[in-house]
Formats: C-alpha cells, sequence, structure tokens
C-alpha cells in the first residue's frame, strides 16, 4: 500500500483546505512531520484512516462522525476528506465526507446532510477516473478486503504508536494478550474457550438435574420404605450416588416383600375366626327370631279371643244385607220413576205458569189445539213485515234528501263568499311572493361579499398580533446575538489562556523515570508550574459550552424571527392597510344586512306555498259549486215519488198491526203465543205418563219385599249396605279370619314350639363377638394393602431411577469429557502444566513470530547487543505464554523487558513495532506496505543511538518504502531534509510542505 496525495478541508484543526503531496515526500524515503503541540499532527494521520475505514483511531472517534468538523471552518464549507493510494496494483481514489449540519437554503435555522462517500479508480488505458461505488459498506468491505486488515491492525501497523508498545514491554501477560488479542483476531479462539465453558456448564447442570431426580425418587422411596431404607450421604454430582441409591433400593424392596408375606398370613386367620364368629351370630340371631315368634302368636291368640262378639255380630249384618240385595232391583225402580214423576211435574207447572189465565185448566189436546190456531194466525204477517222495513227504509232516504239539500245550500252561499273577495287576497299573496324573492337575491349578494370581509378582519388580527411579535423577536434576536459574542469572546481569552499555560498542565502530568508525552524524555529539569491564573480543560469545555449554547440560543431566535416576519407579510397582503376597527365594523354592518335579507328569504317558501294553496281551493270551490247546482235540480223528482209510495204502505200496516204498535210486534206476540202453547201440551203429556210409572213401581216393590222375608219396603231398604260400607265390613270378616288361621299355623310350627323351650338368646354378645373379629380381619387387610403398595412404589421408584440412570449415562460421559477438554482449554487442568489458556496458547505462537522480526531490527539498532525472546515462564501467581524478555549479549543474562531504560525501551519498542507490522502484514495475506509513520519518542536517544535507528528506518525504503517520523525533536527537523510541517493560528492550522524529492 503506498499513499500518494492527501486532501483535507474543514477536517480536524484545518480550517481551510490543506493537500499532502505523499509522492513528493515518500521521494526521499524518510520525512519528518512535527510542529508545535496541538497544531494537528495527529490529525493529518487521522485523515488518512478516516478516509480508509470512516472512522478516526481510538477515543478520538465520536457521535456520528459530527466532532471531525473544524471549528475554524466556514459556515458554508463541509467537511471532506479525499485519499489517493496504490493498493494490490490499484489506484484508488477515497472521498469521505462526515455528517454536517449546514444552514438552511431558505428561510433560518439548520438542517443535517447525511454522511456521503465516493470510491473511484484509475484507468490507466482510458487515462482517466471510473466511478466504483457511492455506498459506505461497499466502499469500507472493499477496502478491508483490500488492506486485509482492520482498523484497530491497520493503526497499529501504518501508524506506529511508540508509547503503546513501550507500555506493551512493560505490561503483564493479561495486557500484552489484549493488544494481540485485537491485532491476530485470536477472540474466535476465546470463543472457543467460552463455548466449551458454556458447554461444561451445561452439561454439568444437566448432569446435576439428573442426580437431583435419582436423589428425588430415593428421598420417595425411603418414605415409602419407613426404616427400612437409608440414603446415602452424597449430593448430586459425586461420584457413587447412583450405585449407592440403587442398593440401598434393593435392600428396600427385599425387606418390603418380607413383611407382604407376613401380612397375607395374617390376613388369612384373622378370616378364618371372623367366619366362625359370623356363624354364631346367625345362629343367635335366628334362635331370637323364633322366640320372638312365638311369643306374638301367643298375644295375637288372646287378642282374638277378646274380640270374638264383634265378629259374630258382623256376620249377622252381613247376612241380612245378602237377603236385602234381592229387593235392591225393585227399590231402585221405584225411586227412578219417583225422581222422573216429579221431574214431568215441576216442567208443566213452569210451562202454565207463563200462559194466560184462559188456557189454566185446559187439558193437553186443548193446549196443542190453540197452539196450531196461533201459528196460522203467525203465517199471514209475512207481506206485512215486509211492507213495513220498506216504509222503514223510505222514511231515512227522505230524511238524506233533506239533509243533502240544507248541506248544498251551505255549500253554495260559503263559495259565493269566498270567491266574491278572491282578486284582493290573491294580489296580496302575490305581493308577499316577490318582496321574498327580491330579499333572497339580496342575501346572496350580501354572502359573496360577507366571506373575504370575513378573512381580510382575520388577517388583520394576526397582522396586528404578528407585528407586535416581530418587535418582540427582534428585540430577542438582538440580546441573543450580544450574549453569542459574549460567549464566544470569553471561550477565545479562556482558551488563549489555556494555550499560553498548556506547558504547565503537561508539566503536572509528569512522573520521574517515565518519558515525556511531547519529547521522549525521562529526565524533566525544569518544568512548568501552574501560575494562580491558570486555566484548565474543564474550564475551558465550559466556556465552549456556553458559547455553543448561546450559538444555539441565537439561531434559535432568528428563526423564529424569520418565521414571524413570514406571517406578517402573508397577513399584510391579505389584509391591505385598512385599519383592524373600519374591517370590524364593515363585517359587522354586512353581517347586519345579511341576516335581515335572510330572515325576509325564508319566507319565499311560505309565501308561494300559500298562494299555490289559495288557487287549489278556488278551483275546489267553483267545482263544488257547480256539483251543488246539479244535485239540487234532481233532488224535487225524487221526493215526489218517496211521498205517494210512503202513503199507501202506511194505509196497509194499519190494517196489518190491529192494535199493536207495529206489524213486527205483533208477530213476536204470536210467535211467542204459539211457542209456549207447544210447550205446555208436551208437558202435560210427559207427566200423566209418569204418573202411571210410578203406580206401577210401588206395587213391584212390595211384592219383592214380601218374597224376601221383610215385613215392609222400608225394612228391606233399611238392611241394604252400600259399597264402601260393604267393603268394610267384608274386610273386617277377612281379616279376622285371616288373623285366626295365621296364630294357628304358628304355635303348630315344631321349631318354634323348640325354640320357646330353650334358654333366651344372647344376640347383643354374639354381634359384638362378629365385631371384634371383623375389626381385627380389616386390620390385617389394611396392613397387607400397604405392604402391597409399598412393594409397588418402590417397584415403581426403582425402575424410574434405573431409566434415569441409563438415559443420563451418554451425558455423564459427554460431561466428563467437555469437562476434560474446557479445563485443558483454560488452563486449570493438571495436563496442562503452564497453565496457559488455549488463546493464549496461540497469542504465545504469534508473540514468537513477533519476537523473532523485531530481534533482527532490535539488534541492528543496539549495535548487536540486545535479542527479544518470547518466554513460557509463568509471572508471580499469574498464567504463563505472553512473557517476553530481553538478552544482553555483554552481560549474557536474560531479564524481563521492563527493565530497560528509557531508550533502550524506545528502539526496543520501534522493532517491536516494525516486527509487529510484518507479522500482521504476513497474517492479512502479504499486502505490501510503503508507506509507515512513527510516533515520537526520539527524544530519549543519544546522537549515536538516534542515528542508529535512522539507519534502520533508512533501511526499510531499500524495498521503496517511505517512513514519516512524527516528532519534536529539532535535532530530527536537521537531519531529516523532507519535511511537512503543521503551523497553528488563530483562524486554524495550515500545512507547509518542504525538501521534497
Amino acid at each position: 500500500m503506498r499513499l500518494h496525495r492527501l486532501d483535507l478541508t474543514a477536517f480536524g484543526p484545518f480550517g481551510g483546505s490543506q493537500t499532502v503531496d505523499f509522492d513528493e515526500l515518500s521521494a526521499a524515503g524518510l520525512f519528518l512531520l512535527h510542529g508545535p503541540t496541538g497544531a494537528g499532527k495527529t490529525s493529518v494521520l487521522d485523515g488518512v484512516c478516516y478516509a480508509l475505514y470512516g472512522a478516526v483511531p481510538g477515543a478520538r472517534q465520536s457521535g456520528q462522525g459530527l466532532t471531525l468538523r473544524s471549528d475554524h471552518a466556514a459556515a458554508a464549507t463541509r467537511t471532506s476528506v479525499t485519499l489517493e493510494l496504490t493498493v494490490a496494483g490499484r489506484r484508488l481514489e477515497i472521498t469521505r465526507q462526515p455528517p454536517w449540519e449546514r444552514p438552511k437554503k431558505r428561510g433560518s435555522g439548520s438542517t443535517l446532510d447525511k454522511a456521503q462517500s465516493w470510491l473511484r479508480e484509475y484507468d490507466g488505458t482510458a487515462g482517466s477516473w471510473k466511478d466504483l461505488s457511492r455506498s459506505h459498506q461497499e466502499i469500507g468491505e472493499e477496502i478491508t478486503q483490500l488492506l486485509g486488515m482492520s482498523r484497530e491492525q491497520f493503526c497499529q501497523v501504518v501508524l506506529l504508536p511508540q508509547g503503546d508498545f513501550a507500555r506493551f514491554l512493560r505490561a503483564d501477560a493479561e495486557a500484552r494478550g489484549k493488544l494481540l488479542g485485537r491485532l491476530f483476531d485470536t477472540h474466535r479462539f476465546a470463543e472457543v474457550e467460552k463455548r466449551l465453558a458454556e458447554r461444561r456448564r451445561t452439561a454439568e447442570a444437566q448432569v446435576r438435574e439428573g442426580d437431583a431426580a435419582l436423589l428425588a425418587d430415593a428421598h420417595r422411596m425411603q418414605q415409602a420404605a419407613g426404616d427400612a431404607m437409608e440414603l446415602p450421604e452424597l449430593a448430586p454430582g459425586e461420584p457413587g450416588l447412583a450405585e449407592a441409591v440403587l442398593s440401598a433400593a434393593a435392600v428396600a424392596r427385599a425387606t418390603a416383600r418380607e413383611q407382604l408375606t407376613i401380612a397375607h398370613c395374617r390376613l388369612a386367620a384373622a378370616e378364618s375366626r371372623q367366619a366362625a364368629a359370623e356363624r354364631d351370630l346367625a345362629d343367635v340371631r335366628e334362635l331370637d327370631r323364633l322366640q320372638r315368634r312365638f311369643a306374638q302368636a301367643r298375644e295375637r291368640a288372646a287378642l282374638l279371643e277378646e274380640r270374638a262378639d264383634g265378629y259374630h255380630q258382623a256376620q249377622a249384618r252381613m247376612e241380612r244385607a245378602r237377603k236385602a240385595e234381592a229387593v235392591a232391583p225393585a227399590l231402585e225402580l221405584r225411586e227412578a220413576a219417583e225422581a222422573e214423576h216429579r221431574r214431568a211435574a215441576a216442567a208443566e207447572a213452569r210451562a202454565r205458569g207463563l200462559l194466560p189465565e184462559t188456557f189454566a185448566e185446559a187439558g193437553a189436546a186443548g193446549l196443542a189445539s190453540a197452539a196450531r190456531r196461533s201459528a196460522e194466525e203467525l203465517g199471514g204477517l209475512d207481506s206485512a213485515r215486509r211492507a213495513e222495513q220498506r216504509l222503514g227504509h223510505l222514511v231515512a232516504e227522505r230524511a238524506d234528501l233533506e239533509h243533502e239539500e240544507r248541506s248544498d245550500e251551505d255549500v253554495l252561499q260559503e263559495a259565493e263568499t269566498w270567491l266574491a273577495g278572491w282578486e284582493e287576497s290573491r294580489a296580496g299573496l302575490q305581493q308577499d311572493v316577490e318582496s321574498a324573492q327580491e330579499a333572497a337575491t339580496r342575501a346572496e349578494q350580501l354572502a359573496v361579499q360577507r366571506e373575504p370581509a370575513r378573512k381580510r378582519l382575520a388577517a388583520a388580527r394576526q397582522r396586528d398580533e404578528f407585528a407586535r411579535d416581530t418587535d418582540d423577536a427582534q428585540r430577542q434576536v438582538i440580546e441573543a446575538t450580544e450574549r453569542a459574542l459574549k460567549a464566544r469572546a470569553e471561550w477565545l481569552e479562556v482558551k488563549e489562556q489555556r494555550l499560553n499555560g498548556i506547558a504547565a498542565e503537561l508539566a503536572a502530568q509528569l512522573t520521574e523515570g517515565a518519558p515525556c508525552a511531547v519529547c521522549g524524555a525521562t529526565e524533566h529539569p525544569a518544568p512548568a508550574r501552574k501560575d494562580a491564573g491558570h486555566v484548565d480543560r474543564e474550564t475551558e469545555e465550559r466556556a465552549l459550552a456556553a458559547s455553543q449554547r448561546a450559538d444555539e440560543e441565537r439561531a434559535e431566535a432568528e428563526r423564529r424571527l424569520a418565521f414571524v416576519q413570514r406571517a406578517l407579510a402573508a397577513a399584510q397582503g391579505e389584509a391591505g392597510d385598512t385599519s383592524t376597527e373600519e374591517l370590524a365594523v364593515q363585517v359587522e354592518e354586512l353581517e347586519r344586512e345579511y341576516t335581515q335579507a335572510r330572515g325576509l328569504a325564508s319566507a319565499l317558501h311560505t309565501a308561494t306555498e300559500q298562494l299555490r294553496q289559495a288557487e287549489r281551493e278556488r278551483e275546489r270551490r267553483l267545482t263544488a259549486q257547480r256539483e251543488a247546482a246539479v244535485r239540487t235540480a234532481s233532488r224535487g223528482a225524487r221526493r215526489d215519488a218517496l211521498d205517494r209510495e210512503r202513503t199507501a204502505l202506511e194505509a196497509e200496516l194499519a190494517e196489518a198491526r190491529g192494535e199493536a204498535g207495529s206489524v213486527a210486534v205483533r208477530a213476536a206476540q204470536l210467535e211467542r203465543q204459539a211457542a209456549l202453547l207447544t210447550d205446555a201440551a208436551d208437558t202435560a203429556r210427559v207427566a200423566e205418563d209418569t204418573a202411571q210409572r210410578l203406580k206401577d213401581a210401588d206395587a213391584r216393590l212390595a211384592d219383592a219385599a214380601f218374597r224376601a222375608g221383610f215385613d215392609t219396603p222400608g225394612a228391606a231398604a233399611a238392611a241394604l249396605l252400600d259399597d264402601a260400607a260393604h267393603r268394610d265390613l267384608q274386610h273386617r270378616l277377612d281379616a279376622w279370619q285371616a288373623e285366626e288361621a295365621a296364630v294357628r299355623a304358628v304355635l303348630a310350627e315344631t321349631d318354634i314350639a323348640e325354640a320357646a323351650r330353650q334358654p333366651d338368646a344372647d344376640v347383643t354378645g354374639a354381634e359384638r363377638a362378629a365385631a371384634d373379629a371383623a375389626g381385627r380381619v380389616r386390620e390385617a387387610a389394611s396392613a397387607r394393602d400397604a405392604a402391597a403398595r409399598r412393594c409397588a412404589e418402590l417397584d415403581r421408584l426403582s425402575a424410574r431411577a434405573a431409566g434415569g440412570l441409563r438415559r443420563l449415562a451418554p451425558l455423564r460421559e459427554e460431561y466428563d469429557r467437555v469437562a476434560r477438554l474446557s479445563a485443558l482449554a483454560a488452563g486449570t487442568s493438571a495436563d496442562n502444566e503452564r497453565k496457559m489458556r488455549l488463546e493464549s496458547y496461540v497469542l504465545a505462537a504469534r508473540l514468537e513470530q513477533v519476537a523473532a522480526a523485531a530481534t533482527v531490527r532490535l539488534q541492528r539498532m543496539s549495535s548487536g547487543r540486545y535479542t527479544l525472546v518470547h518466554s513460557d515462564d509463568r509471572s508471580g501467581r499469574g498464567r504463563s505464554g505472553l512473557g517476553l524478555h530481553v538478552v544482553d549479549a555483554w552481560t549474557g543474562r536474560e531479564r524481563d523487558t521492563s527493565t530497560l531504560s528509557g531508550g533502550e525501551t524506545f528502539f526496543a519498542s520501534l522493532a517491536l513495532a516494525l516486527g509487529l507490522a510484518d507479522v500482521v502484514t504476513d497474517e492479512a495475506g502479504g499486502v505490501r506496505l510503503d508507506t509507515l509513520f512513527i510516533d515520537e519518542g526520539f527524544g530519549s536517544l543519544d546522537d549515536q543511538t538516534l542515528d542508529e535507528v535512522l539507519d534502520v528506518l533508512d533501511a526499510l525504503r531499500e524495498r521503496d518504502r517511505s517512513v514519516g517520523i512524527v516528532s519534536h525533536v529539532a535535532d530530527l527537523r536537521r537531519r531529516i531534509h523532507a519535511q511537512l510541517e503543521v503551523v497553528k493560528g488563530r483562524s486554524g492550522s495550515v500545512l507547509r510542505q518542504r525538501g521534497g524529492g
């Protein structure tokens, strides 16, 4: 990789555009980059790194790149870095622009432009540049692939920071491991260690989980076995736990089976004793039952003897009832005939009560003859009934004609009256319609004028309000500008005071024996002292922050003023110069006229509708007047015809109704009389028939009673029993006979007689003995069931534990294997004698390569005295693998690099940096590095050593390399002719290039 040109614009301390021609500087092979402290020497190297990787080294990278912009740059100048280089045989140009907060092109305020990148390649055949990409990601991937190094590796290999390598020489193994790990990207080996540790922890957790489950099953087996099992005193994960648990489980299962056999024998004996007790109890209960039956039978026999008289009386009563049953049909027939005769006599009396007195003594034949005569007279009234109905219709029709005549007269009178005022009413309604139409037209005209007037009034009010806001905003802008100028002046004054006292601030960081950060010297004979008014970095940063806040407040005030001014101009353009009060009066007058016109116009629909309704009413009244005249003309003839027909019908009806009020009344009288006579004749005939049947029934009843042995029919009736009484009496007789037969049967049984001769049975004692035997059986059965459950539970838990151990066996083997590998990689295994971690082992190999490459240059710088060697020895209680020793050829002794002096540390760290650059370059794929930079440390060397170091650096250009030295040492400016000087000033730093090829 060779650098050709670097362009910096508004970058870091450079307020304008600066250019570095590396081709000119590289022609001499060795060039010097120098300048006062804070001028921006490191910013040149930052520009190279930013162009390649889009970021600057270390802690100087912050935010999104906004801090890269120079504070000295003009507001309209954008920060830009362009680097032209050759890498892998390709000439490329990279341009990067970080995010830029620039002023808006229109209005006030600022806007943020995104970061931009360009990658171009020079086409030698065409003699022009061609664009390759504008994507940040694509450019980054392309550069990283071509260089084969990350940003951290590039900063260590190309921008050699001597201070870092001096610390590397004095650092412990852990600090060296961190630096080498970043450079050689050995995090994958650390990831292997981590993955092995994670797998070990995971497998260990799974094994412990399996052992915990096994131990839980063991506790359950102990609970099931009781005192017959003892658990091993081992924790999950300890060896031998599984075998101890299985052995204890086997002993518990054997003990449980012995207890189950004993329980079976005890249960069989208890069941035998219970069967004997149950048989004895059954015999005692049977004896007790027979003795109780005998006693009950004796008691029932005595009770039957006491009730014998009542039984004989019931038998006699039942015999009389059987004889009376032969008379029962005659009694029922006589009662039915008597009831029928009473009903017929009552009906006859009711029917005769409704007849006139003239028919009170008439018989059935006379009543029937009178009914026929009334029916014949009723048939002759049908014609008179129809005439009477027609007369009613004529009278109703005549009344309707009279009513229609009066209605038509009213219609004619009202129509004439209404039509007489029609013309006057029509003219008034037409006038109302025309007035409403004129008002509607006026309202539309006012509505058109109303909205613009309202808008002008609103704009005038906004104009007044924005005018007041403009005055306030202008006053705020003036005040904010004054505060910003004052704050910037204070910040510049504080910054200048700090720069004047920066030597004292740097001197405060010096420690005896440590190299100076400016010149690299380890002796500090006269360090600067802080005076009473010294300004530190924190004070300057507070002043800068106050200045930036003041600038932001000023910009915000200007943006608000511009916004208010634009709003005021828009409001003035719409409202004009007329005052707000005049516009308000105009709007109020328009509103009043518009409201009045709308009120009048709202009556247009009503007036139009009223006119249409009046015209429809006129047509309706004219039509009604014509129709009434026609009806009046035709009504006279109809009236005369009705009067003639009425006179004829009235004469006919007077003859037909006689003394009744009407024909209908006379017909109703005849119809009711005929019905009453017919009913009375029928009831009289029925009464005569029922009287004869009652007489015949009395004769048959007397004959039946005499034949049954009763003196009178009444005696036979008294002896009869109804169904309920007969069933009750028969039930009592049957019950007495059944009870007598049952008692005799019980007393005749042989078993009962034998039991009566024996002593009383002791049922309570037998039941107690049986209950005791049953309780002993239950206890034995419970013990047997508990023993069986214990055996089943122990078998189940043992089988589950055995299955868990089978499943856990592969996992335990994997855990043992992973644990050995993890301990070996972590350096904690006994097999790892030097206690080296895997990553440390890999880094030790890299460090050995670096030490070998550095020794080549260190021997030349030290005139063959020193050699760097890698050491695997442990330091203190730490781990081994990253030790670095120096072999002194003058003494033949090997010692730690931390014992080197300041100058020796410089050229040792320089040799180490160059060796590291070679190793990292080879690691990155052998990309040739034609441009290198070395930062500081030369002030600690004497003249002879400095010449030797420069000879080594000058030898680097033998392979067409160029080396840039960044230093304050004045003697280097005399020794190195090609120089790039950074000159600082109040308006920013500038670059001066001299002495190139």
